[in-house]
């Protein structure tokens, strides 16, 4: 069985590949679940295309996590307190993300997370349509590779601040009863958030947002979109009562 930073490695190759799309530069983030205690999340600064083994920082969990229960921090604090959670205190410095990367990585059953900012749906977040992208759907394999919803958080502060708000949000999202879990995230201004049980699950989902974002604005030169109703979305999330299968990218 492949160690989780082999697998986070070849995650963050796959993003950070250019043909994709998905980044540029130094953009996005990922990260993966080791035990209840600790998880691996990219180095600040570092490039996912071509992210290396000392390029993955270890983390303390509960020393991230406890940065959402205390009092804002100014930016040289929040710096130092992510330095004080890495489990080899020579490591380069973890992502200023790293916040939201911990939190979503104590959901029961992700193992894996990916950030990044591709252009369609950088697009859309950055217009009023925000809301209506993570609500809406506009054809099947949106709806298999996204879920049948997604989650949309308000633009928030980087670090602490941000991870907060996707706590409440997605709090929000499963106490309405919309999935289990969301498998997408979007973030208003930022980008979005991939989760889920393997690095191919999570890859697909940002590729799938990619596209059903082209195929979003696309639609506005047209009209705008014809939208799935929701009996439609049921039915291609849950076939004929079934478990609903999403497609996956093989490794």
């Amino acid at each position: 069985m492949k160690s989780p930073v082999s697998q986070l490695l070849w995650l963050a190759h796959q993003v950070g590949r250019e043909s994709l799309g998905l980044v540029q530069l130094a953009e996005g983030n990922v990260s993966a679940r080791i035990d209840a205690d600790r998880f691996v999340v990219k180095a600040a600064g570092s490039v996912l295309g071509t992210l290396t083994p000392d390029e993955v920082i270890e983390c303390h969990t509960g020393r991230i996590l406890s940065l959402l229960e205390t009092p804002l921090m100014d930016v040289s604090e929040l710096d130092r307190a992510l330095l004080e959670a890495r489990v080899n205190p020579h490591a380069k410095a973890p992502s200023s993300e790293s916040a939201f990367h911990s939190l979503l990585l104590q959901l029961e059953g992700i193992q894996f997370v990916a950030h990044c900012a591709p252009t369609a749906c950088l697009q859309i977040l950055c217009s009023r349509m925000g809301e209506a992208f993570a609500e809406q759907r506009i054809y099947p394999e949106q709806v298999s590779d996204c879920g049948a919803i997604s989650v949309y958080v308000p633009y928030a502060d980087p670090g602490s601040p941000l991870a907060r708000e996707i706590q409440g949000r997605v709090a929000l999202f499963m106490r309405r009863g919309n999935a289990p879990l969301p498998r997408l995230i979007l973030l208003q201004n930022r980008g979005i958030i991939a989760i889920g049980a393997t690095p191919q699950a999570v890859l697909t989902t940002l590729l799938a947002a990619e596209k059903s974002a082209q195929v979003f604005v696309g639609t506005a030169a047209l009209g705008g979109p014809a939208v799935l109703k929701p009996g439609q979305v049921q039915r291609i999330e849950q076939p004929s009562g079934q478990a609903p299968r999403p497609r996956f990218l093989k490794q």
